[in-house]
C-alpha cells in the first residue's frame, strides 16, 4: 500500500510540474500535443482550462482516498492530449516525430489508468517502450550525444544499451513476461535520464523552457511506468 501511494504521489507531482510549466510559459515545447488545440479560436484559453483541470486532478489523485477519482479525471485529460496527437500523424504520416509524441502521451495515459485498466495499460506501456526504442534508433546520433561524457564506456555503448533495454521492456510488457519488473526497470532508466541529462541541462540553462518541459515529460513517463509496476 505504501509503495502504491508513493507511485501515485510521484505521478501526481510530475503532472503538477508539467501543468505549472505549461501555464507559466505557454512554451510550444511544453504544450506538446496541444499544438492543434492552441491554433483554434480561443485555443490559448482552452489550453489554460485544460492545464488547470490537470492540476486539480493531480491534487485529487494525491489526496487520501482520491486515487480512483483522480485516475479517472487524469485519464480523461490525458486521453484528450493523446487524441490531439492524431491530426499531426494524419497530416504527415511519414514523419516519425508525430508517432513519437503520440506514444509519449500514450505512456502517460497508461500511468493515469494503470490501476483502473492494468491490462490495457501494460500493453500501452509496452508499445510506448517499443516507440522509444525506435526513436533512439532513428535519432541515434542525438541520443548518443546526450550521454554525459564522464560516464564510463562512452556514449555509443549507453545509447545501444538503453535502446536494447527499451526493446526488451516492450517485449516483456506486451507479452506479460515479468511485466511489473520490466516496468520498474524502465521507470528507473527513464528517471536516470532525468537526473543525468536534464538536471545538468537545467543547471546550465535554467531559462530554457524546452529543458524544463523535457524534464517534466521525463518525470511523467518515468512515474507512469513506476505506477504500473507498483499498482495494488
Amino acid at each position: 500500500m505504501l509503495r502504491e501511494s508513493s507511485a501515485r504521489i510521484a505521478f501526481a507531482a510530475s503532472t503538477v510540474l508539467f501543468g505549472v510549466i505549461a501555464i507559466l510559459w505557454h512554451d510550444v515545447e511544453t504544450w506538446q500535443s496541444l499544438y492543434g488545440i492552441l491554433r483554434l479560436p480561443f485555443g490559448a484559453i482552452v489550453g489554460d482550462v485544460l492545464m488547470v483541470a490537470l492540476l486539480a486532478s493531480a491534487v485529487v489523485l494525491a489526496a487520501p482516498g482520491g486515487a480512483r477519482m483522480g485516475s479517472i479525471s487524469l485519464g480523461v485529460l490525458y486521453a484528450i492530449f493523446t487524441l490531439a496527437c492524431i491530426p499531426a500523424i494524419v497530416s504527415a504520416p511519414r514523419a516519425f516525430d508525430a508517432y513519437d509524441g503520440f506514444f509519449e502521451q500514450v505512456a502517460i495515459l497508461c500511468g493515469a489508468t494503470a490501476v483502473l485498466a492494468p491490462s490495457a495499460a501494460r500493453i500501452g506501456l509496452g508499445l510506448s517502450a517499443l516507440s522509444f526504442a525506435a526513436a533512439q534508433i532513428v535519432y541515434f546520433g542525438i541520443t548518443a550525444a546526450m550521454v554525459p561524457a564522464w560516464i564510463p564506456f562512452g556514449p555509443t555503448f549507453w545509447a545501444v544499451l538503453t535502446t536494447a533495454a527499451f526493446g526488451l521492456a516492450a517485449i516483456a510488457l506486451i507479452f506479460n513476461l515479468r511485466a511489473r519488473l520490466a516496468a520498474a526497470l524502465t521507470a528507473s532508466m527513464v528517471a536516470a535520464f532525468g537526473v543525468l541529462v536534464w538536471i545538468p541541462a537545467l543547471a546550465s540553462h535554467p531559462g530554457a523552457h524546452g529543458n524544463w518541459s523535457e524534464f517534466a515529460l521525463t518525470c511523467l513517463i518515468a512515474s507512469a511506468y513506476f505506477r504500473f509496476s507498483d499498482r495494488p
